[in-house]
């Protein structure tokens, strides 16, 4: 289980979410098998999402990112909702590569930067918000930052961090996200930069001194308040019926084209690998249910 820390600072003008996201990681590493480079890839985005989640007031609402770059990881994709559920998968859990030349994990390479990060934020409304920036660099936080500055045009820093230990279990995970409110003094903002800019190693904070120290390094000097503290969980909500509906989606002839061998079929979640089977008679059934509802339209 992972927590969340909201704070405000600097006379109101900052506020900052950050994140233990350790339990969370190592679940979705054990879920999908993940190699180090995808764990660092996938985990730094399911910290980014929770927080997200996290600050969303709407009943329901959900927040996904989806990040192509073409790399060889290919798809990086997480959900989050304003309870602190969250989940997420890559395309190619076993992609490694070599490490950079400082030694860290090769995320950047791992995704690419030929692509876009795309969030989708859905608060109920017919359609959700959508926006899209191109990649800065495929390492995540710089993505992430970009996407505030242009698509939400909010003056924000995003930094995270996943440290993969020598068994490959996760030793430390977690970020912060930190905004600037509009008429934020000169001065407040150069301390801000300046504390980020000199603040030690994310993940070595988050293994040695815990996530408040990662809040204090950050807010130096500019008196933060907790405001608000909520848990947060790799949880999937998939289920039987969910995943009937999609099949759904396909159409009469295509479940036919399932059924048509008499093996069913097997569907598995993206998210959380678990396996739901569909006899070949549930799919034609399935099917005069789609063909019964186009009559009565």
């Amino acid at each position: 289980m992972g927590t969340i820390y909201r704070a405000v600072g600097g006379e109101e003008y900052v506020k900052i979410s950050v994140i233990e996201g350790r339990d969370i990681v190592e679940e979705a590493r054990r879920v999908h098998h993940l190699s180090p480079t995808a764990c660092a890839a996938l985990g730094r985005t399911l910290c980014a999402v929770a927080m997200m989640g996290d600050m969303m007031k709407e009943e329901n609402a959900t927040v996904t990112a989806r990040i192509e770059g073409g790399g060889p990881i290919g798809a990086v994709v997480a959900v989050s909702d304003a309870e602190g559920n969250v989940r997420g998968y890559v395309d190619h859990p076993e992609t490694e590569l070599p490490l950079r030349a400082d030694g860290k994990l090769d995320v950047g390479g791992a995704i690419g930067t030929a692509g876009l990060l795309t969030l989708s934020r859905d608060i109920g409304l017919k359609e959700p918000y959508i926006g899209s920036v191109q990649l800065v660099s495929g390492e995540v936080g710089d993505d992430f930052t970009r996407y505030y500055a242009e698509s939400e045009q909010i003056p924000a820093a995003v930094g995270l961090g996943v440290l993969v230990d020598t068994d490959r279990s996760i030793k430390s995970a977690g970020g912060f996200i930190v905004q600037l409110m509009p008429g934020a003094p000169e001065g407040l903002i150069q301390t801000l930069e300046d504390n980020i800019f000199y603040m030690d190693a994310l993940t070595t904070i988050l293994s040695e001194d815990g996530v408040e120290a990662v809040l204090q390094q950050v807010m130096k000097g500019l008196d933060p308040h907790m405001v608000g503290q909520h848990e947060a969980v790799w949880r999937c909500n998939c289920s039987r019926k969910r995943v009937a509906d999609a099949l759904e989606s396909i159409g009469a002839q295509a479940l036919r084209e399932m059924a048509a061998d008499g093996a069913g079929a097997d569907v598995d979640c993206q998210f959380c690998g678990k396996q739901y089977a569909f006899s070949a008679r549930t799919l034609e059934e399935m099917a005069q249910r789609i063909e019964a509802r186009a009559k009565k339209e």
